[in-house]
């Protein structure tokens, strides 16, 4: 792996991992057009810069959380930070057991260019449709847990290429008539406990990387996830700014123009 692609990936990554156009659409596309040969756990570590995005943008948020899941249960006190704690872990737990049984899955039959130009436009149509649609009922504080929990029922879905975790749980969201500022924010707290559990899951081979890696492999891996890490925190900032009053037009667009170029290359 060059060190210019490490770059480009890690970029790649800060972008469409935390907008709803599809990481691992992505991802999986670039390398595969350009013929670049990049390490398997390098996707997990791209993952990982923008878990670390989250966490950063959203720190006082998650020790807020933290404090009111830990005085929900010990102190039986009742607060919307305790809610969403307990929330997220509930809403975890199915797109999490469902994403790992058929992670294997995905990289051998799914990662097809056709499958994923087919997920990015039609996951692009829904996303479009839905917003235009649904009225805005419910902003981020005052989310039930049946909202909550479907929205995390739907992150199951990202194991397809194309269909992106943030595009899914964010649609799902409007749906059931979150705001798009709210929507986003749960997709963002949502995704961070099983990014962390696919970090964690991968330790080994990142591990076996950096052992067989020349010096310029490391540096190339290392500056992949920072750049993943910076242009994440200030995609989170834009995104959360522009949906106050944008909508997500113009991300299904550019998802249908993306997988109808990627089926032209295809043809062609």
């Amino acid at each position: 792996m060059e060190i210019y692609q490490a770059i480009i990936l890690g970029i790649v990554q800060g972008l469409t991992e935390l907008l709803p156009i599809s990481s691992s659409a992505h991802l999986a596309l670039i390398p595969t057009i350009f013929n670049w040969n990049i390490p398997d756990s390098f996707d997990v570590a791209l993952h990982f810069g923008t878990l670390l995005a989250i966490g950063i943008f959203f720190f006082k948020d998650w020790i807020d959380l933290i404090i009111g899941g830990y005085k929900k249960v010990i102190k039986k006190e009742d607060s919307v930070n305790g809610r969403m704690f307990w929330y997220i872990v509930a809403a975890t737990i199915p797109g999490g057991i469902i994403g790992f049984i058929l992670d294997k899955y995905a990289e051998e039959i799914l990662t097809k260019p056709l499958i994923i130009a087919i997920a990015l436009i039609v996951m692009g149509i829904i996303l479009y449709v839905v917003d235009k649609k649904s009225s805005t009922k419910t902003e981020y504080e005052n989310m039930t847990f049946k909202q909550t929990f479907l929205i995390g029922l739907s992150q199951a879905l990202a194991f397809i290429p194309g269909v992106s975790r943030s595009g899914v749980t964010m649609t799902a969201g409007r749906a059931m008539g979150v705001s798009r500022e709210s929507a986003a924010k749960y997709s963002f707290m949502l995704s961070a406990p099983i990014v962390f559990a696919a970090t964690v899951f991968k330790l080994g081979d990142f591990i076996e990387y950096f052992t067989i890696a020349s010096a310029t492999g490391i540096i190339a891996f290392v500056l992949g996830v920072a750049f993943s890490f910076i242009v994440g925190i200030l995609v989170i900032k834009f995104l959360l700014e522009y949906l106050k009053k944008g909508s997500f037009k113009v991300f299904a667009i550019y998802r249908v123009i993306i997988g109808l170029l990627v089926i032209a290359w295809i043809i062609l």
